[in-house]
């Protein structure tokens, strides 16, 4: 599932109430434009007030979802087209601008596979779009094997240079671009039936696609939820659910928490203690073995992830809960999961860092702890995708980070230019070659230079780096892991 470091969550939101006049167009009367029934319905689109993160009103285009009456007062859920859906909201009647109005178009009754109608009205000019992925041939890949040799030149960039003269120049290059990483419509060919949690989209309905909890109070934190997560029907009308910080069980109301707490006896997540730090700490959890945390923890996590489905079935999966520890107790910060046995060599099923603790270094340091796991197992890692714009953001900017730290760190002997290549990189960082190469392509480092494939590296890119690991004080320490792996197929069912 996915975040990590995130903008300051609810940025450019606005409650009803708190519109100011706006900077935009004139709503219209509210008979102007409705449907031939007089009433707006669900599906149409049509501009709606928001205020977005430079304070400044806009009207984007927005689709309404849900229509409900409080004490003759109607409130519209919208979804701002080309705006992720964590800034969906309830707005008032005030904010629509109801000349611009595009009502639903009616759907052919053709039936589908099964011989049935489609379900859901169509919104206007509704219809899946293929993302079509051009290939550059401008961008050279380097051979996985090839050695790089890395010196300074004319002291104002380091370069290194692949060490295979006369190699022709190829003319496509792998499809591990950065658009890879992220698939933009969210929709698997064919889902994988393993313990993946990747969702499968084409099951979207309407109800999944609306927030369906107000706000969580979870130990000195509330937390406003990003998306719907599938909690019992009747908590979704409460104010406020309340969730125990130690083992997140949900409670209707502050007196059933503190009933609860009497006789909770958990400070810290369940499992072992297998690294501490300081104030960090990270806890293994296994899924059969501590299931009502584990699918408590879930439930939690699909309030802030959109691309990850909730199984039940936790079985399969090893969870890493990252806590920091004051007087009161071990705090849950984030977490990541894993699959036990996972055939694509993916390290990470989903990761989170709770949003009071987004943009303070935790989220890679999540990352940087599913590698050093990887490092210890012998083996490469990559996450499991579709990754979320946040997880997408925080793992190109470890990414990034990690490779360039080992490209500037190698030093020449016996006046040899140092050499490394593609494969070596991989090895000392666990990131899978794939990831390698994708991020260095991403950074533009990759050049084809006489017959060679060549790494720039500019006095920008070194000067960027240097700052942003000055900015990085949270890293792990390998001698504070005490981790021991597992040869979970020796197992049987877990």
């Amino acid at each position: 599932m996915a975040e990590v470091v995130s903008p300051v969550p609810g940025a450019g939101r606005r409650e009803p109430g708190e519109v100011g006049r706006a900077r935009g167009p004139t709503v219209a009367d509210p008979g102007a434009a409705l449907s031939p029934q007089g009433e707006i319905i669900e599906g149409c689109r049509l501009p709606v007030l928001r205020r977005n993160q430079d304070n400044e009103d806009e009207w984007p285009l927005a689709e309404i979802l849900s229509v409900k009456d409080i004490s003759g007062r109607k409130l519209f859920y919208v979804h701002y087209i080309d705006f992720n859906k964590r800034l969906d909201e309830w707005v008032t009647h005030e904010r629509l601008d109801l000349k611009k109005i595009q009502f639903p178009k009616k759907e052919a009754k053709t039936p589908t596979k099964n011989g049935l109608p489609g379900s859901r009205p169509g919104s206007p000019e509704r219809e899946v779009k293929r993302k079509v992925e051009v290939v550059s041939p401008a961008t050279p890949v380097p051979s996985e094997t090839a050695p790089a040799s890395v010196f300074p030149q004319n002291g104002s960039a380091r370069r290194a240079v692949a060490a295979q003269p006369g190699r022709k120049r190829k003319s496509n290059c792998l499809g591990t671009d950065e658009d890879s990483q992220d698939s933009s419509d969210g929709i698997p060919s064919a889902p994988r039936m393993t313990g993946s949690l990747v969702s499968d989209r084409s099951h979207d309905d309407i109800v999944t696609r609306m927030k369906n909890i107000e706000c969580i109070e979870l130990g000195r934190h509330r937390l406003k939820p990003w998306y719907f997560s599938p909690y019992p029907q009747e908590l979704t009308t409460l104010p406020v659910l309340y969730l125990c910080e130690f083992c997140l069980k949900y409670g209707r109301s502050l007196k059933c928490l503190q009933r609860h707490l009497t006789k909770c006896d958990l400070r810290h997540p369940p499992g072992n203690e297998i690294y501490r730090k300081g104030t960090i700490s990270f806890f293994e959890i296994d899924g059969r073995k501590n299931k009502s945390y584990s699918q408590n923890l879930c439930l939690l996590a699909k309030c802030f992830l959109d691309h990850k489905t909730l199984y039940y079935d936790t079985d399969p999966f090893l969870f890493y809960v990252m806590t920091e520890y004051d007087c009161k107790g071990f705090h849950i910060v984030g977490y990541f999961s894993k699959e036990k046995e996972s055939t694509e060599d993916y390290n990470v099923a989903c990761i989170l860092t709770l949003p009071p603790y987004q943009r303070r270094g935790y989220g890679k340091l999540l990352i940087e702890f599913s590698y050093e796991l990887s490092k210890v197992e012998g083996k490469t890692g990559t996450p499991e995708k579709p990754l979320s714009d946040l997880g997408l953001l925080s793992y190109r900017s470890y990414w990034s980070q990690t490779i360039l730290e080992i490209l500037m760190g190698l030093k020449s002997e016996s006046g040899e230019r140092p050499q490394i290549t593609i494969n070596e990189i991989s090895e000392i960082t666990s990131i899978k070659k794939e990831d390698v190469i994708s991020t260095l392509q991403y950074l533009n480092l990759i050049n084809y230079y006489k017959g060679q494939y060549i790494l720039t590296l500019s006095e920008d890119i070194v000067d960027g780096h240097e700052r942003a690991m000055l900015k990085r004080l949270l890293r792990i320490d390998s001698k504070c892991l005490h981790f021991t792996p597992k040869d979970w197929s020796k197992r049987g069912k877990w």
